[in-house]
């Protein structure tokens, strides 16, 4: 398969449409992309090379960057122009973050809801990002986790911290901004705010191995503090003098089968005082901590490995079969999920970071 080239574009911020092609820009580090969080690239626009509306098109807080496949015309990446520095050099340095980064510039207000889904709660907490700001529609599905939710204005939280809040309950919807073409003549550009229960595809179909696409590996396998724990207890703000917690929750199986009390104990979010809430926080949080984390960091060769938002994407189960190696003499095979990933296209790399399967 021929190597993973981008082209890169310059867009307006608030209609998605482009400015300029910039083909003269060049990355200064990797661009990835993360599960409900936003990440941040770092590029250089070379003047001679560049057209000659360049500055409008990457003008710091009115313009993106789309960063697009060059063989499947798939767009990859995204990013809202932060800064932009440059003088007496050929080139312009250009710093931009992914639109989750908009979602911590925008607020909520006040809102409440009893017995609704979660989903429901997460797009209606980020309905105000929908006026005066970026090209961006809603997409949620209804998750099938029911919840109450307070916030209130006063608390000074972001759309982006309720967001991360409520995916970090037990049962949390998962979230992330896709960058689409917005019309057929592809002259635009449109985001998604995906809202699923789980994103991404469970089929496993894309496969990762070695010898074959993978160029190196590492499994990290971690107990430390914040990662593992037997007993998590959630701890909220105060309300009439008492501070809100959660009950004590333990994993009984393991303790029984010979794990020691691990103990965790942490506040999820600032203005939390309903001790369900906190419980549904503990809930999760003993689910993901109980056994500890294993992640997979793949190093793989781009134009060798199934292809980036074409064969896998964000929140897909990929396979990994490793027939040997010094960490692993006799093969592994396994599956993980995808929650992010880091693309080189200079050095024909991508990286997937993958979560294993419990």
């Amino acid at each position: 398969m021929p190597a993973l080239e981008l082209t890169w574009y310059g867009a307006d911020l608030r209609t998605g449409a482009i400015a300029e092609e910039l083909p003269s820009l060049r990355l200064d580090q990797p661009i990835s992309l993360r599960i409900g969080a936003p990440t941040s690239g770092s590029m250089s626009l070379a003047l001679a090379g560049a057209p000659a509306g360049w500055e409008a098109a990457v003008d710091p807080g009115r313009t993106m960057l789309v960063a697009v496949d060059t063989l499947t015309g798939q767009p990859l990446w995204s990013g809202i122009v932060l800064r932009r520095e440059g003088g007496s050099g050929p080139t312009v340095r250009l710093q931009a973050a992914t639109p989750e980064a908009y979602l911590d510039r925008r607020y909520p207000g006040d809102y409440t809801a009893t017995a609704t889904d979660a989903s429901t709660v997460m797009a209606a907490l980020a309905a105000p990002a929908l006026t005066s700001g970026l090209p961006l529609t809603v997409d949620a599905a209804v998750s099938g986790a029911t919840i109450d939710y307070t916030m209130a204005d006063a608390d000074d939280r972001t759309i982006l911290s309720a967001l991360q809040e409520i995916s970090a309950l037990a049962g949390g919807p998962e979230w992330t901004i896709d960058t689409v073409w917005a019309d057929a003549a592809q002259t635009r550009f449109q985001l998604y705010l995906r809202i699923r229960s789980a994103l991404g595809s469970t089929s496993g179909d894309a496969s990762f191995d070695m010898p074959g696409c993978i160029a190196s590996y590492s499994l990290s396998e971690s107990y430390e503090r914040g990662k593992g724990a037997t007993r998590v207890v959630a701890r909220g703000d105060q309300a009439n003098n008492v501070r809100a917690t959660s009950g004590v929750h333990t994993a009984d199986s393991l303790l029984a089968s010979g794990w020691a009390l691990w103990e965790h104990r942490w506040t999820p979010a600032q203005g939390i005082t309903d001790t369900a809430q906190l419980d549904q926080h503990a809930t999760e949080a003993l689910a993901l901590m109980g056994t500890g984390t294993r992640a997979w960091s793949v190093e793989a060769v781009a134009s060798a490995a199934p292809r980036l938002g074409t064969s896998w994407d964000l929140g897909d189960t990929v396979s990994i079969t490793i027939d040997s190696s010094p960490r692993h003499p006799a093969g592994i095979a396994t599956t993980a999920r995808a929650y992010a990933w880091t693309l080189d296209p200079s050095a024909d790399r991508v990286a997937p970071i993958l979560l294993e399967d419990e």
